[in-house]
């Protein structure tokens, strides 16, 4: 057997990375981590955490409002960006904090250095020029921000990584692009006082998500005062004399902004990092390509999360983390299961959804039952808040399975976690009606439409 200095190198200190590397050491495995930035990757340092605070931090001027409406008589308030951007940070220093410990505890060495393939089982750590050698090679680099470099003027641009360390929150903002990010980032300006416009290229913001889910998400938005201009996109971005923004459109249009942030997808972190020298391959937009059980072209070298480009979300990356223990190290074949993933968009009003979308699966089944119910949430009957909540269930009409779930509203990110469950269980609508609703709540709409709204036979309304 070959004398290599480690069972376990992993490059890349977010989920993925640091979820295989502190189990792989609690087996008793000599482990090396290398990060080059921060511990707790996308998520945790420039991604999910710090996006739901902002979140958080953003729906407080609707709950002033709301609170008048239920007695409260709520005085002249007020908003200090940095005063958020330092508790934002606070947080983040504590969770990294615990990422690291938890590496410690578990005996794995942590290497603060850009690390780089030099061969098939072979690591270079660029700080230092040291070259080690590995059993396993893990890379977990996760993905960057497209910086759009073709655009005009994309240098006076951020992403969503300079959001979250802006130093002044801007008066006003364009944001480019129509997926989770963009959406997200829209509501959360918004919500803070910000002039937002959000331009996007497409018919509809969130492709391939539920129809029903878009077009209310689109409405909700626009009532708020977001300005979304579909079917366009930023032709070039240029300063003007008084250090704003001017951006200009394939439509024509001249926008006027503090900021233009640029939320046109993400790409698989694999630049620089040496894969052709231990002949990794990768495919056209840069990821790494690898099988059911996360391994590459080359024996010894695996890749999950982002950087392979299958699902983009933190919990996906810590599974095929774990499947990947499992499979190496616990004699117990285990492939990652990307099936009926349960997904959230923290918009305001936000999104929960699993399985399949109304389109999806007409396309899929001969003939699908939906059950859609809209309704104004109680707590708005007081407030007197203009909204909605859509809740559509997906039904097989061969079988009665529910194969897709969807909710537009408060609260609809948990309640996308519980319906996760029940459709990984393959529940069927007659489950779902045997259910007892818990009243007064908005998720008992999901067990009390006992009736299709309409069906769908073979890709037509019936």
């Amino acid at each position: 057997m070959a004398d290599f200095d480690y069972d376990l190198f992993v490059i890349g200190g977010g989920s993925g990375g640091v979820r295989s590397a502190r189990l792989a050491a609690s087996l008793g495995k000599r482990v090396a981590i290398a990060e080059e930035y921060r511990f707790g990757g996308t998520c945790v340092i420039r991604g999910c955490v710090p996006k739901k605070l902002l979140v958080y931090a953003s729906q407080f001027h609707e709950h002033f409002e709301d609170a008048v409406g239920y007695g409260w008589s709520v005085g002249e308030s007020s908003f200090d960006w940095k005063k958020l951007i330092a508790a934002k940070d606070k947080e983040i220093a504590r969770l990294e904090g615990l990422y690291r410990k938890g590496l410690e505890n578990a005996g794995a060495e942590i290497l603060e250095t850009r690390a780089e393939l030099a061969g098939p089982n072979s690591v270079r750590l660029v700080q230092s020029g040291r070259v080690v050698t590995a059993e396993r090679i893990v890379i977990a680099v996760g993905g960057a921000p497209n910086p759009h470099a073709s655009l005009p003027g994309h240098e006076l641009c951020i992403s969503s990584n300079e959001a979250f360390h802006l130093e002044e929150l801007p008066r006003s903002i364009v944001i480019a692009g129509g997926g989770y990010i963009a959406v997200e980032f829209a509501n959360i300006f918004h919500g803070l006082g910000v002039d937002t416009t959000l331009i996007y290229r497409g018919m509809e913001i969130l492709s391939r998500f539920d129809q029903d889910m878009r077009r209310g998400l689109h409405e909700a938005m626009e009532a708020k005062g977001i300005r979304i201009l579909c079917h366009d996109v930023i032709e070039k971005v240029e300063k003007t004399p008084a250090d704003g923004l001017r951006v200009t459109t394939k439509n024509n249009d001249v926008l006027a902004a503090d900021q233009v942030m640029l939320a046109l997808g993400r790409d698989p972190n694999t630049k620089g990092l040496g894969l052709e020298a231990a002949g990794v391959v990768t495919n056209e937009r840069g990821a790494i390509v690898v099988d059911d059980y996360s391994r590459t072209n080359v024996p010894g070298i695996f890749a999950f999360g982002d950087v392979t480009d299958r699902v983009q979300l933190t919990p996906v990356a810590i599974h095929e983390a774990m499947c990947f223990i499992e499979t190496e190290y616990k004699n117990n074949p285990t492939r990652p299961d990307h099936h009926l993933i349960a997904t959230a968009v923290f918009s305001q009003p936000e999104i929960g959804t699993v399985g399949l979308s109304e389109e999806a699966a007409a396309k899929r089944y001969p003939e699908i039952e939906v059950y859609r119910a809209q309704f104004r949430p109680m707590k708005a009957t007081l407030s007197g808040r203009n909204e909605k909540m859509i809740m559509k269930l997906i039904v097989n009409a061969a079988d009665r399975k529910v194969v897709g779930a969807h909710v537009l509203g408060h609260d609809a990110g948990e309640m996308a976690q519980i319906l996760g469950i029940t459709l990984k269980a393959g529940c069927t609508k007659d489950d779902f009606d045997r259910t007892m609703a818990v009243h007064p709540t908005a998720a008992e709409e999901l067990v009390t439409m006992y009736t299709p709204t309409y069906r769908v036979k073979n890709g037509e309304r019936v």
